[in-house]
């Protein structure tokens, strides 16, 4: 006879409150209901109430993992609508940090799902790792979290000494190289922990709709970098990371080689960075009565932002869709026919952000 599980909204395998239910029969799922909104903030209500540069603080902090995406793709509908163009030298420095924090989330997963798997030694491993990438977001910001490095036309601070960077990235990728990366990718102990667990297959990652490592996970081709090219991602011959077979293990597969690409990306960024401003000349530019949308991709996948504009220095509208929002209804097909006992894992894999999601 089939019973239900509950699991959560609070749970060992994720630290912010999320629930499922499960309905199993012997150790099968045989369906799975979802529920969230523990965590509401009502952020987009906030933003109508700042003013454009109060905002920036505001959605920073929508994501303590993400936030260089939150502010860029912001100030990114704000500059649309003003018609602001951004230094190419700015766009250079948003490219290294939005680079870096992809690469900080990355590895801060991959610690995690070692840890579900019960690889403690690749769980230090990978954050002694994670460390060292959090040590390079600090010394370009002065912050290991929320980085405040972009502002409308531009970003706050500058990288003074890109050659200095460049060889402290190079380490960093040499480390992941050796360390890390071969491990998720040849290791016995992963592959049949994560083999043919979770499958999320390619049609149902496109009726789901998924995003980001997910979806590339399924075999799809979607990344808003290759996209929707923004800041100068086309100039600097981005390669979009693909694996077919849609379970736990090419979730892994796709991140570890997106951490690669990462790290070859913020080393072609530092070599070809321009001179110039960072920045238009004033803080506080005015911005004209209309609306806009923007997408960038963060560690989780497409971020989205739409900023309505009347005109006064505060926003009419903002409209915020995460990755993890879009993302979360897929756990249905992922889990359905899974061992019950696979279900943190299954759910670790999404890389999900709760906190985000009800933003």
């Amino acid at each position: 006879m089939p019973y239900r599980i509950p699991l959560g909204p609070y749970h060992p395998s994720l630290d912010e409150p999320y629930k499922t239910t499960l309905r199993c029969k012997g150790e099968k799922i045989e369906a799975v209901d979802i529920d969230i909104g523990f965590n509401f903030r009502g952020v987009e209500l906030l933003a109508q109430r700042r003013n454009y540069i109060q905002n920036l603080a505001l959605v920073e902090r929508v994501c303590g993992i993400c936030s260089c995406v939150h502010t860029l793709t912001y100030v990114m509908a704000v500059e649309c609508i003003a018609g602001i163009e951004v230094p190419p030298r700015a766009q250079h420095i948003r490219l290294v940090v939005a680079e870096l924090e992809r690469v900080h989330s990355h590895l801060l997963w991959a610690g995690i799902a070692a840890e579900e798997i019960g690889f403690q030694t690749l769980f230090m491993e990978v954050f002694a790792l994670r460390e060292r990438v959090m040590d390079l977001l600090e010394s370009i910001s002065g912050n290991r979290v929320n980085y405040a490095m972009n502002r409308i036309g531009g970003t706050n601070r500058d990288i003074s000494d890109p050659s200095s960077l460049l060889s402290a990235v190079r380490e960093t990728r040499a480390g992941l190289e050796k360390e890390v990366v071969p491990v998720f990718l040849h290791d016995r102990t992963i592959r049949a922990r994560t083999e043919g667990v979770g499958i999320l297959t390619r049609k149902d990652a496109l009726q789901y709709g998924v995003v980001g490592p997910v979806a590339r996970a399924s075999g799809i081709a979607a990344d808003t970098r290759a996209d929707l090219p923004y800041l100068v991602y086309g100039e600097l011959g981005f390669r979009i990371v693909t694996a077919s077979e849609g379970d736990v293990r090419s979730r892994i597969v796709v991140r570890a080689l997106e951490v690669l690409e990462s790290a070859r990306l913020i080393e072609e960024a530092l070599k070809k960075m321009p001179g110039g401003p960072i920045a238009i000349p004033t803080r506080y530019p005015y911005v004209p009565a209309g609306e806009a949308a923007a997408r960038a991709e963060g560690p989780r996948g497409e971020v989205f932002y739409y900023v309505g504009s009347d005109g006064s220095d505060t926003p009419a509208r903002v409209k915020i869709r995460t990755p993890t929002f879009v993302n979360i209804p897929a756990v249905r097909a992922m889990s359905i026919g899974q061992d019950l006992a696979d279900m943190p894992l299954i759910q670790a894999a999404l890389d999900p952000c709760y906190s985000c999601t009800d933003r």
